[in-house]
């Protein structure tokens, strides 16, 4: 491995605490699992600014000033700003987040995976065009597409694993030699070596569709953090998902989105708060308070 990058990265500010500490520290002092996904769809916005994707960085802060209180994390999904060629959008965005709410940690959800200098210019992109603190990634090609995120010390690596959507079946369900399925397989890689390689930065994607599996990942990773999809818009049973992974000294990043960004459908103006921004505010208390009360706290 060549030798580690610093964990100062472009848009942070400075150098920042390991992923894994931040995690730490925002489920403490926000006391909250719910991670906000911002994945903004010009065609949902308030009426005003429908169908503008030059909105969309207005949009997504005013969802960040509203929620920030409230959330262990921000996951930015990458495609979203890339389809309606808003990166830049989306790096005001990260810089925003740092501004107004320094102690959340940022995803970045990319799901890359790729080797040589491709992954290494992902890692660029990821952690020094964006300034993430982690980025999802696919493990299908193996250690050495995951090898030069690991070179940015202290930045998070979360792998899927058993993801969300019933596709993943097709191969994460899969039966191995030995009759070890495929997600427990990566489990066990990421919780061993990947996890050991990293520094312990890495983390797991395990949908809150499949409290199943999600309780058999943390089984096999009891430390490491699950970045867990699908409550709210796809169904995830929040109550189950917190039993299956939540652990106190095994964070779980419970992410919710259209639920909570789409949750009003009046358009900006008045007095106060934009009327969108405050119901998303409304919709992503109750989901911190769920979560947490599935816990056992308040």
């Amino acid at each position: 491995m060549t030798a580690a990058a610093p964990a100062t990265t472009a848009g942070t500010g400075g150098a920042r605490p390991p992923f894994t500490a931040q995690l730490a520290a925002a489920e403490a002092r926000a006391r909250s699992l719910l991670c906000v996904g911002l994945d903004p769809e010009p065609a949902r916005f308030p009426a005003p600014w429908r169908g503008d994707a030059r909105r969309i960085f207005e949009f997504c802060a005013g969802i960040v000033d509203a929620t920030h209180d409230l959330v262990l994390a921000f996951k930015p999904q990458i495609a979203h700003f890339a389809a309606e060629r808003a990166e830049d959008q989306l790096e005001r965005l990260v810089a925003h987040i740092r501004h107004v709410a320094p102690e959340v940690p940022v995803i970045l959800d990319a799901k890359r995976g790729d080797v040589g200098s491709t992954a290494q210019n992902y890692a660029r992109e990821a952690f020094e065009r964006y300034g993430a603190d982690a980025v999802t990634l696919s493990p299908f090609m193996g250690a050495d597409s995951l090898e030069p995120y690991m070179r940015y010390t202290g930045r998070g690596l979360i792998v899927l694993c058993r993801t969300s959507n019933p596709g993943g079946d097709d191969l994460q369900a899969l039966k191995l030699q030995g009759g070890e399925r495929l997600f427990e397989h990566i489990a066990r890689l990421a919780a061993g070596e990947w996890s050991t390689r990293a520094g312990g930065q890495v983390g797991l994607v395990v949908g809150a569709t499949y409290p199943r599996e999600l309780a058999r990942v943390r089984e096999l990773a009891p430390r490491l953090p699950l970045l867990i999809p699908g409550v709210g818009a796809q169904g995830g049973d929040a109550e189950a998902t917190v039993r299956a992974g939540w652990r106190a000294d095994a964070p779980v990043v419970v992410s919710s989105s259209r639920a909570i960004l789409y949750a009003g459908s009046d358009g900006p103006g008045g007095s106060g708060p934009p009327a969108f921004a405050a119901a998303a505010r409304t919709a992503a208390s109750a989901t911190r308070q769920l979560l947490q009360r599935a816990r056992g706290a308040s």
